[in-house]
């Protein structure tokens, strides 16, 4: 695999051209390669995944809340959060958003694919997605049925477990909430542990699952520091894409397929920066309409997440002070020498699955208890001891969509999720709230629970939703904007291809048609090995001309 930042020639030509290093790239980039048959190109415009930054899970504390190896992207103003703008990070490097996340892999249940397949999206069921999954995974705990080993990207368990874990999930039983030892049997409802996408207490992103095997493969080259401009088209056909590489303008051609992978917030903006999406968001910037496909940018929607935040008298909780600092040295010696203590962390250890609504499919609230204080994303810093329950509704019906700001492609894009904009939303986070409350308030808690800050510990209903407005926003999944489907609205079909365009596909978390009910980097990678899978069985079919490498 070849490395690099720039090249000395203005035009190269691939098989393969992927647009994009994050979750589902990295995984189509290597698939693609890994026989040797074909040449291709991944562009992602951050850099390298090979940094303690991002390998040291304890570092998502700095990636995401202060903006190293992240877009750091805002949100329009929400009128479902009183007017304030959402903060949305995204990774920036190899591995994309796998490379600053929390690590946590969660699937999804059946009836999330299965209403995909429902809307036309023929072989995305359940059934048929979870040979992918599995294909992906090195499941440490071993093979199972809905389990695999052997895949490229290693899922273990909690590595070095906090006490206050167990407390919250004592807590959450008291509540009436059963134990559940693994969210991805099918079955989400349950407190307990998450397993991590971690290696040895090490971070395993996309970019180090996938990438990192094939630094041998000669037929792989991977530029960093890239900044696509556009996809370039020939009438109806994607032949390459322009590029910024090392602020060195540069034709990428692709003599099979463009797939663009930048992701829910920049893919949409990709195509619409190449001509493809409705006419009103494209001529107001100057930009010639090559392709009117009016639902790219739209159907975009997040899981909005609020933060219940209480102070502790506990000493296994992390603060911004003398204390968690002398036991961060000590445990960064634990590190260097067994890859065990706090370092390991990634703060939300622990979670729970739960319904407010029992006419509901499958839980929908998610909780991530955290073993600090994450005020703001972690943006507002707190010295004192805490912990925190995010609450998160699974399945909202709010929807937004995404716009350009401009023609400039290295301007961030207009970006509006209408957090909590549908009544239904609020309403099912109020009494995920009130529910989270209790688990909070048990008894379990009883002996190191301090003073609740804000509204957490608010009763009033009125007055809860008034705090919901002023702190909530994103657990940081948006997905949606370029929606496969088979309606007027959407803009990739089954196999992904973009709808009336040869030769280009998406695959990434924009095209899910809805959100599925977790986390979404595993699904994210999930699409990468399918799509890849399909890419290649065409090829075998003898669909596409012959390979550059042949």
């Amino acid at each position: 695999m070849a490395t690099e930042n720039a090249s000395n020639t203005a035009e190269q030509s691939f098989d393969y051209v992927v647009v994009g290093g994050g979750s589902a790239g990295c995984t189509i980039a290597s698939r693609l390669s890994e026989s040797g048959q074909y040449n291709v190109c991944l562009l992602e415009a951050g850099g390298t995944h090979k940094s303690p930054l991002v390998t040291i899970p304890f570092n998502l504390a700095v990636t995401v809340s202060r903006g190293v190896k992240n877009w750091n992207f805002e949100t329009t103003p929400q009128v479902g959060l009183n007017g304030r703008k959402g903060f949305q990070p995204r990774g920036k490097a190899l591995g994309g958003s796998s490379s600053i996340n929390a690590m946590i892999y969660i699937r999804g249940v059946k009836e999330d694919y299965d209403s995909w397949a429902a809307l036309g999206n023929k072989g995305w069921s359940y059934d048929e997605v979870l040979p992918y999954f599995k294909k992906a995974e090195d499941h440490v705990a071993g093979e199972t049925d809905i389990h695999g080993v052997g895949g490229p990207l290693t899922v273990s368990p909690v590595r070095s477990p906090n006490p206050l874990n167990d407390v919250f999930i004592r807590a959450a039983e008291e509540a009436q909430i059963p134990l559940n030892t693994d969210f991805n049997t099918g079955s989400q409802e349950g407190a307990g542990y998450y397993e991590l996408t971690q290696r040895n207490g090490e971070r395993c992103s996309a970019a180090r699952a996938y990438l990192d095997p094939a630094e041998g493969r000669k037929n792989l080259t991977v530029f960093q520091n890239a900044y696509v401009e556009r996809v370039i088209l020939a009438g109806k056909k994607a032949t390459g894409v322009q590029a910024s590489i090392g602020n060195k303008s540069q034709r990428i051609n692709a003599a099979r397929e463009v797939i663009v992978c930048a992701g829910a917030l920049q893919s949409p903006q990709v195509l619409l920066l190449s001509g493809i999406g409705a006419p009103d968001k494209l001529t107001p910037h100057g930009i010639s309409v090559a392709h009117d496909l009016p639902g790219v940018g739209e159907n975009l929607h997040d899981h909005p997440d609020y933060a219940l935040l209480y102070k502790t008298s506990s000493s296994d909780a992390i603060g911004a002070n003398t204390r968690s600092g002398l036991k961060i040295m000590w445990d960064s010696i634990q590190y260097k020498l067994r890859r065990r203590g706090m370092l390991t962390t990634n703060f939300n250890e622990s979670g729970a699955f739960f319904y407010t609504d029992r006419s509901e499919p499958s839980p929908d609230i998610q909780l991530h208890f955290a073993i600090s204080i994450v005020d703001s994303h972690g943006r507002k810093i707190h010295r004192y001891h805490g912990y925190t329950c995010h609450v998160c509704v699974l399945r909202p019906k709010s929807r937004g969509n995404l716009t350009l700001t401009n023609a400039d492609p290295q301007t961030h894009p207009q970006i509006d999720p209408a957090i909590l904009a549908h009544d239904d939303d609020m309403e099912t986070m109020v009494r995920g709230v009130m529910k989270a409350q209790q688990i909070m308030e048990g008894p379990a808690f009883d002996s190191i629970r301090g003073e609740p800050l804000y509204g957490s510990g608010l009763k009033d209903r009125d007055a809860l939703i008034e705090d919901i407005r002023n702190r909530a926003d994103t657990i940081y999944h948006p997905v949606g904007t370029c929606k496969m489907g088979q309606d007027d609205m959407a803009v990739v079909d089954e196999q992904l291809k973009v709808k009336g365009v040869d030769g280009l596909r998406v695959a990434d978390a924009s095209i899910m048609p809805i959100v599925i009910s977790g986390n979404t980097n595993a699904p994210s990678i999930m699409i990468g090995e399918k799509c890849a899978a399909m890419i290649l069985e065409e090829a075998r079919a003898g669909k596409n001309p012959l390979s550059l490498a042949s």
